[in-house]
């Protein structure tokens, strides 16, 4: 009982000081479960385990395969999980380099790692290729906590997320169908039954998670499945397609979730979102209790095993020679430069379903007497923590090395995404900005993606949002809501990570030009809240520029505009192209000089009154 539980609160404490440090929560994971299981035995006085995860005959949890079967059970709901998230739209979309990299990449990945396994331990073929397979993967869940605070470009941060949600499900398949057919060829020697079986193993897998994804898909939309039952009935359904299929063909079971996860999670389901959110706490449970168990199950004699310089050149080539040339082939012709393809290169931390995974094969390799099965656990272990711990210590130095570091977060994030706030995100972003808008609202997010923005469904009270790679090189905060107490909460909550150079909000309605208004980070006035902002968008939806002279006449124009409720000003734009929030310059003691233009959305100002030049930009429905 004391071993259960502790597994339990151990597990949940290394995801929260992952949390706390902003580490991959697979690191403290494997550490934990290492200090209480092999190196346990340097310390205690009988020399034991204070975790022993099978039973030996004095101590343990699990009798006989009982550890197996947990892990098994474990990693198809995992697995199930990853394919979720899988979809065919983000797959067509995510450009050519990622594409290649999760095609051209895991090939090379595949093969050359092979090789160097084989030649460097001298296991057979089939070994060196099943660990070449697991260390295919690297994963969203030690990619994010990695980059989360590196401030980079937005198109290497999206190629090395994508690359981790894609090859996530592609890698664990490919596991999958090398130690199937490792397996068959027990007993048959590779010969024409070795190949049918093999071919068993791929019917009953791809059949069994396509004919029960539809059935589930049908029970869904028909509603023969109560809403407070539907996560607990699909959490069955995928533990019955696993144990079903790998009764029809052995070890098809893995593949079958798999193919499962992919097909559901490309349906149209009414609560497929719900169905995300359960198996992702789920996963995080077992995937806690799963790590330790794994880590705590191996012996002092694995880690003699690999204790030598051939693993330090097989990680080597592995880290420095593998990963680059893979990601060098699959961005050549693309418009990256040397530097951002050597930083790609660099960050490729293996994950938790390749550790995952290696455990449970290299655990059923070795019982069945397969050579070499005993490097397959250790191996990958190595290079996971190994990846894991140089990506984490590092990414930042090199991304400054390389210079893909940005010194300044110029990217803008925009709170709510009503007409107004689409208007200016607009012109910011005609204006070479990395604009990103969030907000609760569903239908605002899609009118916004369909006029170009990059927008996404969020909830600023959730702690998600800061795990989001697009915002990785975002320096400003502006808070538009109809809600103030909204605004307030996102400025409070956010200005650490978003606001680096500023954050802004709308003032609100009982704060209109009142002098004394405190924390001084109006948006764009004191006297514009946001009944006037929809005023002015909802009658002349369009964004002006305003030559400026001198500081005289943009005084004159601020009053006109002050005094019109159908114009609203925004920005003060230099002779560079710079954008100033107007409140903040005007304090920072900035200067108006010819050349510079006043930004402001709505009616456009008569021109014929004192000769102002100016230019509408903007005005298309939002």
């Amino acid at each position: 009982m004391v071993e259960l539980a502790g597994i339990i609160i151990l597990g949940i404490f290394a995801q929260w000081v992952a949390w706390r440090l902003k580490l991959p929560a697979i690191l403290p994971l494997i550490l934990i479960g290492l200090i209480v299981g092999p190196v346990a035995t340097l310390y205690t006085e009988d020399g034991s385990k204070l975790i022993e995860p099978i039973w030996n005959g004095e101590a343990g949890l699990f009798p006989g395969e009982g550890l197996y079967y947990f892990v098994s059970l474990a990693i198809s709901i995992i697995l199930f999980e990853g394919g979720l998230t899988l979809k065919r739209s983000e797959v067509s979309n995510v450009g050519p380099v990622i594409t290649k990299l999760i095609t051209l990449g895991t090939v090379v990945t595949f093969f050359c790692a092979g090789v160097a396994a084989h030649f460097i331990f001298g296991i057979s073929w089939q070994m060196s290729f099943l660990f070449s397979a697991l260390i295919i993967v690297t994963g969203p869940t030690v990619i994010t906590p990695i980059l989360r605070n590196i401030p980079l470009k937005k198109d290497i941060s999206a190629i090395l997320k994508w690359e981790g949600i894609l090859i996530d499900p592609i890698g664990a398949l490919v596991a999958v169908l090398v130690f199937e057919f490792i397996s068959v060829g027990e007993g048959h020697a590779y010969t024409k039954t070795a190949l049918i079986e093999f071919g068993k193993i791929l019917l009953f897998g791809f059949t069994f998670g396509f004919t029960f994804a539809h059935g589930l898909a049908f029970a869904i939309k028909r509603n023969f499945i109560p809403h407070y039952l539907l996560n607990v009935v699909s959490l069955s359904v995928v533990l019955l397609v696993f144990v079903e299929s790998d009764l029809f063909a052995h070890e098809s079971g893995l593949l079958a979730v798999v193919v499962m996860g992919l097909v559901l999670g490309n349906m149209d389901l009414p609560n497929i979102k719900e169905l995300l959110y359960f198996k992702e706490s789920l996963s995080v449970l077992l995937i806690s209790i799963l790590f330790i168990l794994l880590a705590a199950n191996i012996n002092l004699a694995d880690l003699e095993l690999i204790y030598t310089w051939k693993t330090a050149l097989l990680f080597g080539i592995i880290v420095f020679l593998i990963r680059p040339l893979g990601v060098m082939l699959s961005t050549q012709g693309s418009e990256l430069k040397v530097n951002e393809k050597l930083f790609i290169g660099w960050v490729g931390p293996r994950g938790i379903v390749a550790a995952g995974i290696a455990s449970l094969f290299g655990s059923k390799l070795l019982a069945r007497g397969e050579p070499g099965a005993e490097y397959i656990t250790p191996l990958v272990f190595t290079v996971v923590l190994g990846t894991v711990l140089l990506n984490a210590t590092t990414a930042r130095l090199v991304a400054k090395l390389a210079g893909v570091f940005l010194k300044k977060s110029e990217g803008i994030l925009i709170v709510g995404a009503s007409k107004a706030s689409r208007l200016i995100a607009q012109y910011l972003q005609r204006n070479d900005r990395h604009v990103v808008v969030i907000d609760n609202n569903p239908a605002n997010i899609e009118k916004a993606k369909e006029h170009g923005l990059e927008a996404f469904t969020a909830n600023i009270y959730s702690d998600t949002l800061t795990d989001n790679l697009e915002l990785t090189d975002v320096g400003y905060l502006i808070a538009m809501t109809a809600n103030s107490d909204i605004n307030k909460y996102a400025i409070e909550k956010f200005r650490d990570q978003f606001g680096e150079n500023g954050s802004f909000r709308i003032v609100d309605t009982d704060e209109m030009g009142d002098p004394e208004v405190k924390g001084r980070q109006e948006l764009f006035s004191q006297t514009d809240d946001f009944v006037k902002f929809m005023d002015a968008v909802r009658k002349n939806p369009a964004i002006h520029e305003a030559d400026l002279k001198d500081e005289n006449q943009y005084q004159k124009l601020c009053e006109r505009i002050n005094a019109d409720d159908d114009m609203v000003p925004l920005f003060i734009k230099d002779t560079d192209g710079e954008l100033h929030i107007i409140p903040s310059y005007v304090r920072g003691g900035g200067a108006i000089h010819e050349g510079y233009k006043l930004v402001y959305m709505g009616k456009a100002l008569n021109a014929e009154r004192d000769d102002t030049q100016v230019v509408s930009l903007y005005g298309k429905p939002v």
